[in-house]
């Protein structure tokens, strides 16, 4: 009997051991997304509970969700997108003037 760790990954076929790294690294990524999605949660969660104090704090709020849409347009829908756009462009200048 011997203490070292056996490689089993050496003794499977090249195509095995490939199929076993996707898995590990798809394994790994889902995780990391249920972690960005509950802090997701929580951000989301404190914006629907902490009213803004001021104009700047609301823009803050608009391009989270601002952002949230535009993620979700097809690549395709260049209208919607510019609207998104000037509305980001507004607030980038309003937001100077003050």
């Amino acid at each position: 009997m011997s203490d070292k760790p056996l490689d089993l990954d050496s003794h499977r076929g090249m195509a095995a051991q490939k199929a076993t790294d996707m898995r590990r690294i798809l394994a790994d990524v889902e995780s990391n997304a249920k972690g960005l999605r509950d802090r997701q949660g929580l951000i989301e969660n404190q914006l629907l509970l902490v009213p803004a104090a001021s104009w700047p704090e609301a823009a803050t709020k608009a391009r989270y969700v601002l952002n949230l849409y535009a993620a979700g347009l097809g690549s395709d829908d260049t209208h919607h997108r510019d609207l998104v756009a000037a509305v980001f462009a507004d607030f980038a200048r309003l937001s100077d003037e003050s």
